[in-house]
Order: C-alpha cells, then structure tokens, then sequence
C-alpha cells in the first residue's frame, strides 16, 4: 500500500548474501591502485597509525606494487569473461545457493553476493537487497577460519552500510566452519580424489594457509589456532601420521614477523630434505584466486622445483563443487532458522 506522505512497502524477503574478499576491475595500473589502496588502507589489514603508514603507502607502494600485482592478475584473468578468477566463481556460487533456495523457499529468499575491497561493493548490495524488500539479512563472509583482517572486516563494512539508513533490515552474520565435520570430509575427499589422479602418492601434503603478523594472534586472534585445528581434524579424517601433513602459511608482507613456517621457504626445506613429490591445499580459500592460482601454483612451486623438487601438485579450492555447495547451503539453514520455511 502507498499513499502521499508515505514510502512504498514491497513484500518482505529474506535476504542470503555472501562474501568474498575482493576484486580489481581490471589489470591495469590504476585499476590496480584503487584496489589496493582500498585493501591496505583497511586499518584490519593493516594496523599502523595513519600518519605512519599512509605516506609510505601513498608515495612507495602505490608507486611500485599495482604494476606487480598486475601482472599476477594478467597470468590468471578470466579473459572469456574480463574478470578474475574469484568474482567468476563467487558469483557461480551465489547462482548454486540461489537455485536450491529458489526451490525449497520460492520467491520469499533472495540471494546475492558482494566484496570487501572492488565490485560489486557491500553498500551497494546491502541497499540494492532492502530495495528488493529484504528486511533481515544473513551475511556470510566465505572464510572458514575467522580472523579480523577477513571475516572481522567484512562483517565491519556491513554495519557501516547500515549507519547510512534510517530503517535498516535485521542482520544475522555467520561464525567460522573450521570445524565442521561436512567441511573437514570434503576437504579430505578433494585430497582423495586429487591423488587418485596421480601416478604416485604425494610424500607430504603441505597445508597453507593465508599468514597474518604474530603480533595479531598475541593481540587474541584465533586464527592460527583454527588453521593448525583445520589440518588436525584433515589429518584425522585422512587417517594419516604426522609425517604426511604440515601446515604452513603465505603471502607474507611487510617487515614484522609473520606466523611460520613460511609455506614458500617450507617447500624448498623439503625439497632439500629429500621430500621430492608434494601437493598443496588452501583450506583457508572458499575460493580460487590470486593467492592460489598465481603465489602457490607458480611462486611456491618455483620455490620448490628450484630447491631440487620433482612433483608439486596443487589441489584447488571446493569453489562451487557441489559438494561445497550442500556445505554452504546447510550452514546458511541454520542461521536463517526461525526466518523461513519452505514453501508449501
């Protein structure tokens, strides 16, 4: 109903959206930089006060990096579609969830997905999803570990979108899945399948995860503890020894001590050690992106060839396999419990 003096009301909805980190909109230098001056200017990345970091970000690393990070962009661009890697997966994962919500709710669910950092943004979605008559929403940031550089931020950048709006819809977020025993068997059936494609076995499986500074986990992260419980419960499911699996952590930056081992040193130390043939796996990534496609399955197996290494096998991340989908899906029920039914 709409009168003169009042708003048009549309049917109310529940509203699914999900999460990633984020995207450039292109490769090239400016693209690059707007990204990344958005993502290392996030005071959950990066901590330093402003009048410490900003000029060093502004004037040196805004000057070099966007043409590296580039680069790495260009080696993995989803050219068919002129866009990365994440943002064509993402989106084929919001599709999946939509369709099976599609069905069991009808009309009364709407699912999208947004970025942190890039397109499409979280305020744009969060208003674009109450214009469609969502009034409650669950927010799933897509990182089975939390920490506050990921899930912490994503879920930040929600609340500020709500700051700007005189009737905001209900939000529910969802907590880490590290542990979940659907989760942890998937992972452990894509090693299973991925070996059984190969000649021979693997002499380890190297677990990397994203790295964070070791201060953040002194500070009471619980990241690092969730990854190490990550590959403990893997190792468990896989009914393996402690010689077979090791966890380690990439993408380190900047000058401060990181969390080790560093996955990019580890490799070459087992290579070195007489551990000729591995594979590597990414739990802490719903999805493949820069991190897995370009720094592990070049930089880190380079890493590893050079240090004497015969095999390097990567096994990609559950992206929008089926089986990942029914996990997703099963975790978003039940945050949405007492929200929706299903349709008659």
């Amino acid at each position: 109903m709409k009168t003169s003096d009042h708003p048009d009301i549309k049917p109310a909805k529940v509203g699914v959206l999900i999460a990633n980190l984020g995207t450039p909109d292109a490769t090239d230098y400016w693209s690059m930089r707007r990204y990344l001056n958005e993502f290392l200017s996030d005071k959950r990345v990066i901590d330093y006060p402003r009048w410490k970091w900003q000029p060093l970000l502004q004037l040196i690393i805004l000057s070099t990096r966007p043409s590296k990070s580039g680069a790495a962009y260009r080696g993995i661009w989803n050219t068919e579609k002129n866009e990365s890697p994440l943002l064509t997966t993402t989106r084929a994962q919001c599709q999946k969830i939509a369709a099976v919500f599609k069905k069991e709710y009808g009309d009364t669910v709407v699912v999208d997905f947004c970025m942190r950092y890039g397109n499409p943004s979280t305020d744009s979605v969060i208003q674009k999803m109450k214009d469609q008559g969502c009034d409650r929403i669950v927010f799933f940031p897509l990182y089975p570990q939390y920490s506050a550089p990921t899930t912490a931020t994503a879920n930040d950048q929600v609340f500020r979108s709500l700051m700007k709006m005189n009737w905001q819809p209900y939000i529910r977020t969802v907590p880490a899945y590290f542990d979940r025993p659907d989760y942890i068997k998937v992972l452990a059936d894509s090693v299973r399948t991925a070996y059984s494609k190969l000649d021979k076995a693997p002499d380890i499986l190297v677990v990397s995860y994203h790295g964070m500074p070791l201060r953040y986990l002194t500070e009471g992260d619980p990241y690092h503890c969730q990854c190490q419980k990550t590959t403990r419960l893997l190792k468990q499911e896989l009914g393996w020894g402690d010689d077979k699996i090791k966890t380690t952590f990439q993408s380190k930056f900047g000058p401060e001590q990181w969390i080790e081992p560093y996955t990019v040193e580890e490799v070459a130390r087992l290579a070195k050690a007489d551990k000729k043939n591995i594979a590597v796996i990414a739990p802490a990534f719903s999805s493949d992106c820069v991190e897995t496609l370009e720094e592990i399955n070049e930089e880190i197996n380079e890493s590893f060839m050079d240090a004497g290494g015969e095999s390097f096998t990567y096994i990609p991340c559950l992206n929008d396999s089926d089986a990942h989908i029914t996990i997703l899906t099963s975790i978003l029920k039940n945050e949405m419990s007492g929200w929706i039914s299903k349709k008659s």
